[in-house]
């Protein structure tokens, strides 16, 4: 007995970081009644801090070299390395023009009689294009403003359109830091975790466009746009194709980046000078991330040496009986990282490493640990109300974020989906 409750203490010491983390964060940020006021970096900051403190390693030498290998792990620097590309080619390609070329054709091909589902699958469009839900947002959001001042609909639910959109291409797109963090903490390729997302996004999207194509037959209009700057969309198209094709999502990026490159300096948009600041900015967009990466490695490697990570793995699987409770444990786990931290990256981040170590112990292929990871961190983090998405949505549309929640259908039908994906598929079908 008291072996057992001395292990129990160990393995709940080990796992106390995580709690100081929480604790810091939540509670500071209801101290503020600001959720985006703490940064996320300074609370990882303190809790690696006491993580280093409670290692039973003697000396603090000794200690720093456990934390800096975890933050140097190579799994770790190849996640930076496709954030500093990916802030680096979204950046250019917004210098260049290719985010308005985008946004103009995709309002052109939409038909007069198909405002909702229309403005929904623009969002999906652009969202898997820029792989970035809160760009989207941007983008669209504004539009959709003076589309409701010029119809009479209702600018709440023509925001909640774009919204459900923009998760779209968060959970799916290649180029999206979720796909790149789901996929390199599950240690699978970027193309068998969209084919296993498509499983579980086709019906939920099938769904949601239906609900649309009835809600927005009333509306006979939209504004007029050009697309006489079609080629602009070029990058985007090569990064989409590249990636489908199973190219490394390093030369994926970097073809991307030449591509605007080339593009911009042809056509004037871009000089040299402008292409280096325009990367340069796109990469410092990406520096608090860069920073919560680093954090979070270190100190889930000292986690994992004191034995934290075996401890919260037995508690997980201990009734679990098969790849379905399996399947749902990792669910619950990214679910309750990301309302805890109210960014879905960072929630994959923090849960992928257990994640990863319950799928090798039942079975669960990569692609389907991806898969999970990135859905249901989509889903919490489309219906929280201190989130960035609808934080920024809200903001620029005017409205408040929980008038916005009950219109939004996308995350809602993307997690029912999800959880039938789970209890409908064969347990054989899981097996490697």
């Amino acid at each position: 007995m008291s072996s057992v409750l001395e292990r129990h203490g160990k393995g709940l010491l080990a796992l106390s970081p995580v709690v100081v983390f929480l604790a810091v964060y939540l509670v500071s940020s209801l101290v503020s009644g600001d959720f985006y006021k703490i940064p996320v970096s300074a609370a990882f900051l303190l809790a690696s801090c006491y993580a280093v403190a409670i290692t039973p390693e003697r000396g603090l030498d000794r200690r720093l070299a456990l934390f800096s290998e975890g933050a140097g792990h190579p799994n770790v620097l190849l996640m930076i390395w496709i954030f500093i590309l990916a802030g680096a080619f979204a950046a250019t390609a917004k210098e260049i023009g290719a985010i308005d070329a985008t946004v103009h054709f995709a309002l052109h091909v939409i038909p007069g009689k198909m405002l909702f589902a229309g403005f929904f699958l623009t969002a999906c469009f652009i969202s898997f294009a820029m792989g970035t839900s809160v760009g989207t947002i941007v983008a669209l959001v504004p539009i959709t403003t003076g589309i409701a001042q010029e119809t009479g609909i209702g600018l709440a639910q023509l925001t909640a359109v774009v919204v459900g959109g923009a998760f779209f291409g968060d959970n799916l797109s290649f180029i999206s830091d979720t796909t790149l963090a789901s996929t390199q903490a599950a240690g699978c390729a970027m193309r068998d975790k969209f084919k296993a997302n498509l499983l579980i996004v086709l019906p939920a999207f099938a769904v949601v466009m239906l609900i649309y194509l009835v809600q927005g037959r009333a509306v006979s209009a939209l504004p007029e746009t050009s697309v006489s700057e079609w080629y602009k969309l070029l990058p985007y198209l090569l990064v989409v194709c590249t990636a489908l094709l199973g190219l490394n999502v390093t030369l994926v990026l970097g073809l991307g980046i030449l591509a605007n490159a080339l593009l911009g300096c042809s056509t004037g948009a871009l000089d040299w000078t402008g292409l280096l600041v325009a990367a340069g900015t796109g990469i410092a967009g990406m520096a608090d991330l860069i920073i919560v990466t680093l954090l979070a490695g270190g100190m889930l490697a000292l986690i994992r040496h004191n034995g934290g990570v075996d401890y919260l793995v037995g508690i997980l699987t201990r009734r679990i009986k098969g790849p379905r409770g399996a399947q749902l444990s990792i669910a619950a786990l990214v679910s309750l990282a990301n309302l805890c931290t109210a960014n879905n990256t960072i929630a994959i981040i923090t849960s992928g490493e257990i994640s990863k170590r319950i799928s090798d112990r039942f079975g669960i292929p990569a692609r389907r640990t991806a898969s999970l990871l990135d859905t249901f961190s989509c889903v919490v983090q489309g219906l929280i109300p201190y989130g960035a998405q609808l934080l920024m949505a809200s903001g620029l549309a005017g409205v408040s974020a929980l008038d916005i929640i009950p219109r939004l259908y996308y995350p809602l039908a993307l997690c029912a989906s999800a959880l039938l994906a789970i209890l409908i598929l064969p347990a054989k079908g899981l097996s490697k």
